[in-house]
């Protein structure tokens, strides 16, 4: 089966993005898996399956593959923008702002008019059986066990599930260590996302994300916004900032409890091409 893709980036992190609205896919995870292999096929950090939607009051359908493993997941931010530069570029609709079917929810990205993309992400989501993490209660700082010692966490969920830690400098926080460490923690039974915050001032931070099943990556859009949100809830941030990734920056505002978290970034086409499966 040739199967015809475009590549996209976010900030460095990497998607293959595959029509499935002006054809049907069903695609294995082991087809999957040959997509994102960097080294026998095309390589990226997740694989992006456009669709028709079965929500009534979407636009599209939006479903998310690890490239590493196949394994589908429930959201991703940075896959969200280039999700809306996709379905323009391909003439799949007109609209500035589209309301997108995913696996958490609708949200609703925008493309502006200077190029970048906002992302509506919806309201986070902090009681522990949303996210899923074993817990008694909601509360703003969790502590946990890791590599034998004491840690200090923030939960939330972005639709996907995010634990946000405060270290003093991203280049030197044991991401490589501590991030599979938390990933599998068993207080998180489907996994977690490990962030890795430092902030800089009250509207400024530089973050690092250990993500579920890909290790880490140049930036994850949902790591952002979750680091912004638990700095906010822990009083360490303003309603508004700058995040710093290994990738480039994003903007990322949320009002507080029950108001959406709003994501502004770049999306960019890399190349298309056609692949043998």
């Amino acid at each position: 089966m040739k199967l015809r893709f475009t590549k996209m980036q976010g900030l460095g992190n990497d998607f293959v993005v595959l029509d499935g609205v002006s054809q049907s896919l069903s695609l294995s995870v082991e087809q999957l898996r040959k997509l994102g292999d960097r080294h026998f096929g095309i390589g990226c950090d997740q694989i992006l399956l456009v669709e028709n939607p079965h929500h009534p009051d979407a636009d599209f359908r939006y479903r998310i593959f690890n490239g590493a493993d196949g394994g589908e997941v429930e959201q991703c931010g940075n896959g969200s923008r280039c999700f809306v530069r996709f379905v323009h570029d391909k003439g799949l609709s007109h609209k500035r702002e589209i309301r997108v079917e995913t696996a958490r929810g609708l949200i609703s990205p925008k493309l502006e008019d200077n190029g970048l993309v906002t992302v509506d992400m919806g309201a986070p989501r902090f009681a522990p059986a949303e996210i899923p993490f074993i817990a008694d209660a909601d509360t703003v700082i969790h502590a946990i066990i890791v590599n034998g010692r004491p840690l200090d966490i923030s939960v939330v969920s972005m639709g996907n599930p995010h634990a946000v830690q405060v270290v003093d400098d991203v280049d030197t926080a044991p991401v490589s260590t501590d991030g599979p460490a938390i990933e599998a923690h068993p207080l998180f039974p489907q996994k977690v996302n490990a962030g890795f915050m430092q902030i800089i001032n009250r509207g400024e931070i530089r973050v690092r994300v250990f993500e579920r099943s890909a290790g880490e990556t140049l930036a994850c859009g949902t790591g952002a916004c979750a680091a912004v949100v638990t700095g906010i809830r822990r009083g360490l941030l303003d309603s508004r900032v700058l995040v710093h990734t290994r990738g480039g920056d994003l903007d990322i505002s949320w009002g507080g409890p029950g108001q959406p978290v709003l994501m502004t970034g770049p999306a960019v086409t890399v190349f298309e091409g056609e692949i043998e499966l």
